[in-house]
């Protein structure tokens, strides 16, 4: 059995966005008829240009290979060009080809992808959820409210959800580490008390912040977000400012959550000896896939860290994050996106039920893709995945983040 042909499908969610502008699936058929889905997570180029690179990163280094051989392909992409270093866009390329490659050889021997890789561990997996505006909230205003983000974690609870994410503390901007504005400290410790006081003990809360602070700013956010006892605190400083990440562990009693813009065991090593963080968010369709991302959970089990895959992406990326879940030991929740799109787009065939997500048994990833629904909602425009703002932080009027992806 060999890899015989690449098809890439880049389909667009309908506004707001939820998990960005748009989602790359890609399709890889075999020599002898089997069809395997992968999805790359990859937003630091244009969509047309990263189907190039992805469509390289296949002919160059996998095509006519056994899917088998995921070792061998992985060390060819990652040397690529005389490198061996984490490459974000080409791993991210590769992390999507890799996942199809194990819905292939689940298929082919008709057995979940979490049988391949060690077996269920786990049946369940406890799913968390963004808190996003419910049908009478104001779109806009919501991501600035306590008031309606604890009325949608009393309703997520109601669901069965046991953590709810919230990042109220924007600006998210290109400028780096910033030190946070009082009214974006007040604005947080606001949302935190609000939430807290609707949910109780029902729910963790996950505070998000995402890499925006420079290391004083986030320990002094951190201090004044510990009487809410949320149950990570996410990457505070940028994502390479590791040591500062460390020191920002050190200062603040809340655990640091990091992972999302990281990619293959060389960075997420690096968190770990650092301490910069004890529960870890690799994105499968950017952290090297799912063989990759196996060997950095084994990796964290050594730091008696723990696992929380992101998701900001598509269902096809989901159901890998499933997979690694159902099959290690230091599993603690992963992350989930409901909307009709993300449910329709592969018929249904995995969901959050009561706050958990049970490991499929189908074989490979265990999803149904629509392919003619895909292809139905193509994105063309320019824009990336997700961007971030150019404006500095505004210490004057406040700040404010609307969630999703901003229209182009």
């Amino acid at each position: 059995m060999k890899l015989a042909d690449l098809d890439v499908i880049v389909t667009a969610p309908p506004a707001p966005g939820w998990g960005g502008r748009y989602w790359i699936l890609v399709k890889l058929t075999t020599d002898t008829g089997i069809v395997g889905w992968g999805e790359c997570y990859a937003s630091t180029i244009g969509p047309e240009a990263m189907v190039a690179v992805i469509r390289d990163v296949f002919d160059r280094h996998m095509a006519d290979e056994n899917p088998e051989n995921i070792e061998l392909m992985f060390r060819r992409v990652y040397s690529s060009g005389f490198t061996q270093r984490p490459d974000l866009t080409v791993m991210g390329a590769f992390s999507g080809l890799e996942i199809a490659c194990w819905d292939i050889l689940g298929k082919d021997r008709d057995r979940p992808v979490h049988a391949l890789i060690g077996g269920r561990m786990n049946d369940r997996i406890r799913a968390y959820t963004y808190l996003y505006p419910m049908a009478h909230h104001d779109l806009r205003g919501f991501w600035n409210d306590p008031d309606a983000a604890a009325e949608s974690a009393v309703d997520c609870v109601a669901r069965g959800y046991t953590a709810v994410k919230f990042d109220p503390a924007g600006p998210y901007t290109l400028r780096g580490g910033h030190m946070p504005a009082m009214s974006d400290i007040s604005q947080s410790v606001a949302f935190c008390k609000s939430i807290r006081d609707a949910v109780g003990d029902r729910a963790d809360l996950l505070f998000g912040t995402h890499g925006q602070f420079n290391t004083a700013g986030a320990i002094r956010l951190g201090q004044a977000l510990e009487p809410y006892r949320p149950l990570w605190f996410e990457e505070p400083t940028p994502p390479d400012a590791i040591d500062d990440m460390a020191k920002v562990a050190r200062a603040v009693r809340i655990p640091v959550a990091t992972g999302e813009r990281l990619t293959t065991k060389a960075e997420f090593a690096q968190v770990l000896r650092s301490g910069a963080a004890e529960i870890l968010q690799p994105a499968l369709g950017r952290a090297g896939g799912i063989w990759e991302t196996k060997k950095i959970a084994a990796i964290a089990e050594v730091f008696n860290a723990q696992m929380a895959p992101h998701l900001y992406a598509g269902p096809v990326e989901w159901a890998a994050n499933i997979h690694l879940a159902a099959s290690i030991p230091n599993i603690l929740m992963c992350e989930s996106i409901e909307t009709d799109f993300h449910n329709d787009l592969i018929r249904g065939t995995i969901r959050v039920e009561d706050g958990y997500i049970t490991a499929p048994t189908a074989p490979g990833l265990g999803i149904d893709v629509d392919e003619d629904l895909a292809r139905a909602h193509p994105y063309t425009g320019t824009g990336l995945h997700l961007g971030m703002q150019e404006a500095p932080c505004d210490y004057t009027n406040g700040n404010a983040f609307e969630g999703g992806a901003a229209p182009e």
